[in-house]
């Protein structure tokens, strides 16, 4: 899918911010000529959530659309595109649920933004809806990886021998509404991450205003002791929860990416601050784009660590939230 000795720029979620795309591709020496972004020597990748939140939503699309139809990009499935497909989907009879992801209140509130941005335009959301299948949720190009949330090659095998090439269909989206099969592990880790209860049967409000039992973890640490080990998500962990120790099952079931093994890029996670690698082998590249952050984008050439000066990055300008 992606020649390895080629070079690319990987690029975090987008989330509807199309202005900002345009300024960060421009700056990475992409022109605009006959309607599409284009670079003579590069490619772009992008590691997927370009819906949902942004003022721009179906402008983003079509940028990132227009430009892979083209050769000039691969865009991967991030969970929001999942989120918008579930929600779209009817569930396989039997189920006992009417859409693969239910019309609950607050999986509306995620959708808002896209939907109402469409609302006059019902067959290009229809278009895109199919496109998103064409999304693989994993790219393995040998020397580098990319994956919206989470690399877990223990799911990542079998689903590779299922779907080759990584695009998923509709009756694998369809599976995914029965808690605990294949197709809903694959899904929630692959496009969500790793995550831990926590404990005592406490609850954290997030910086996105939802309240979850849960916290996201890290899936990359070698040694860890606490659950302030391996916390991984804009909010921290309150201090007596981030000295519990780990127990040892609690350790045993940790996923770990291990050190030497090829470079991976992903999305999803919301950080913040100057962009750098997270570890010489692992990149996040979302740096909260929608909520004036950053957007930002990695230039891969043929290095096999990451090098912290070839992160770039637009900072999100207010005017593009608020127009």
């Amino acid at each position: 899918m992606l020649d390895p000795a080629r070079s690319y720029d990987l690029i975090g979620d987008v989330h509807g911010c199309a202005l900002t795309l345009e300024h960060l591709l421009d700056r990475l020496g992409y022109h605009k000529h006959g309607g599409i972004w284009r670079h003579p020597s590069r490619m772009a990748v992008f590691v997927g959530d370009i819906i949902d939140r942004g003022p721009r939503i179906r402008e983003a699309l079509h940028i990132v659309h227009d430009m892979v139809e083209a050769g000039q990009a691969l865009c991967i499935m991030g969970n929001h595109e999942f989120n918008a497909l579930g929600w779209s989907t009817p569930a396989l009879p039997g189920s006992g649920k009417q859409f693969v992801r239910e019309h609950t209140p607050r999986h509306a509130r995620l959708l808002h933004e896209t939907l109402t941005q469409f609302e006059h335009h019902p067959a290009d959301w229809h278009d895109f809806l199919q496109w998103f299948y064409e999304m693989p949720l994993f790219v393995d190009a040998g020397r580098f990886r990319v994956v919206h949330a989470c690399w877990d090659a223990g799911l990542i095998e079998p689903l590779r021998a299922q779907f080759p090439n990584g695009c998923v269909d509709e009756h694998f989206l369809q599976s995914s509404a029965v808690p605990g099969s294949f197709a809903c592990t694959v899904f929630d880790r692959l496009l969500r991450g790793t995550d831990m209860r926590l404990p005592h049967g406490l609850t954290m409000t997030s910086g996105d205003g939802l309240t979850r039992s849960f916290f996201r973890t890290k899936f990359w640490e070698d040694d860890p002791q606490t659950y302030g080990d391996i916390v991984f998500q804009p909010d921290a962990l309150p201090d007596p929860v981030a000295r519990t120790p780990l127990s040892s099952t609690e350790k045993t079931t940790l996923l770990r990416y291990g050190a030497h093994e090829p470079l991976l890029f992903v999305g999803h996670y919301w950080r913040s601050g100057k962009p750098a690698p997270i570890r010489p082998n692992l990149g996040c590249l979302d740096y909260s784009a929608v909520l004036y952050g950053k957007l930002v984008a990695y230039r891969l050439d043929q290095e096999t660590r990451l090098d912290p000066n070839k992160f770039v990055w637009v900072d999100v300008e207010r005017p593009e939230v608020l127009q």
